[in-house]
């Protein structure tokens, strides 16, 4: 399934605000596991947001080590982030009962 322009942003800071800090493989299979297998993300897709996401200051991001014990960057919701989260919830939440509503009628 295509994810809707805008709304991989809005997916990754959710995710990072409900399970706090994960690299970027974590992002995607979570997306994936709450989705239902219904999208599938590859690092051409994920780097590009978190990097956007980083620039905008919405995320911030750390070295680590994963489960398997490689270096890996993790990457956490910033407080200008939760911020965005927020508001970029509440659009989509309007924007879902305008259509809800259109689609009804």
């Amino acid at each position: 399934m295509d994810i809707l322009q805008g709304t991989l942003d809005l997916m990754v800071l959710k995710t990072l605000h409900a399970l706090g800090a994960l690299h970027g493989y974590g992002i995607v299979r979570r997306l994936e596991q709450v989705s239902g297998a219904s999208i599938s993300l590859n690092q051409g897709t994920i780097y590009p947001a978190l990097v956007r996401l980083q620039q905008q200051g919405y995320i911030s991001a750390d070295w680590g080590v994963s489960e398997n014990g490689r270096r890996a960057k993790y990457y956490a919701i910033t407080r200008a982030g939760r911020r965005a989260l927020a508001d970029q919830t509440a659009q989509w939440t309007r924007t879902v009962d305008l259509m809800s509503r259109v689609l009804e009628s």
